[in-house]
């Protein structure tokens, strides 16, 4: 394993609880994550990461109130808005995992025009799980297969881990060597559940909002020292 890890997923756990321990409402604790979130796509620039997927929002979160899940579909609005043309320069491409066709118009078309803008940019990849569901996108796959086998596109007969993973919409990805989940849980909670077969786990105390460049890193220190593995000396 190289010393810098290639695939780097994050579960951006705690915004909520940030801004209610500080008197906020959880949505501004969600524009804390935001800026966190930010910080956290330079640091993986910087470092070499190849891809850093992000947790955005899961079908789950639909449940949340309905001015917590405004705010939350508002946010990729504004931030490919603000961000897009910085991404553009910086070589940034922008992949989405997950359902996008039942996001909000104004969400759908955001992200629609952040993937187009980036498509041919050959730098870090920044891959947001939005509208994302690690279940349902295996019982979508299955389906899809099945579909395509009678339809005679596909021989039962070929299918095997690769041809599997082609459904996903992970599907020209390769799999995360690390997650990281903030907000002090131990679980992947519906996560790339597939994907996250021969990953590294690193579960850490700090709400998102918190989880700063310097704890990123160490993360990640943590991960390959356990390994014992030889480390970069990265700036932080």
């Amino acid at each position: 394993m190289n010393t810098i890890p290639n695939h780097v997923a994050i579960i951006m756990d705690g915004n909520g609880r940030w801004g209610k321990r500080r008197g906020l409402s959880r949505s501004e604790g969600h524009y804390a994550g935001s800026q966190t979130m930010e910080e956290l796509i330079d640091a993986s620039a910087e470092m070499g990461i190849k891809i850093l997927t992000l947790y955005a929002f899961s079908t789950e979160n639909w449940k949340r109130p309905k001015d917590e899940v405004n705010y939350l579909m508002n946010l990729p609005i504004k931030f490919f808005n603000q961000k897009l043309p910085e991404f553009m320069k910086r070589n940034i491409k922008i992949l989405i995992s997950g359902d996008v066709e039942n996001l909000p118009k104004g969400t759908k078309n955001a992200v629609l025009r952040a993937m187009d803008k980036t498509k041919n940019n050959t730098g870090l990849i920044v891959n947001f799980a939005l509208n994302y569901s690690s279940r349902s996108e295996i019982v979508q796959a299955i389906a899809r297969i099945i579909q395509d086998a009678k339809d005679k596109k596909i021989s039962m007969d070929q299918l095997d881990e690769r041809m599997f993973e082609s459904y996903l919409y992970t599907k020209n990805l390769p799999d995360p060597d690390i997650i990281i989940r903030t907000g002090g849980e131990k679980r992947i909670s519906n996560f790339l559940m597939w994907q996250s077969a021969t990953a590294d786990l690193c579960f850490v105390d700090e709400l998102f909002p918190d989880f700063k460049k310097e704890l990123y890193i160490n993360a990640i220190r943590k991960v390959y020292a356990n390994k014992e593995a030889p480390l970069k000396e990265w700036v932080v």
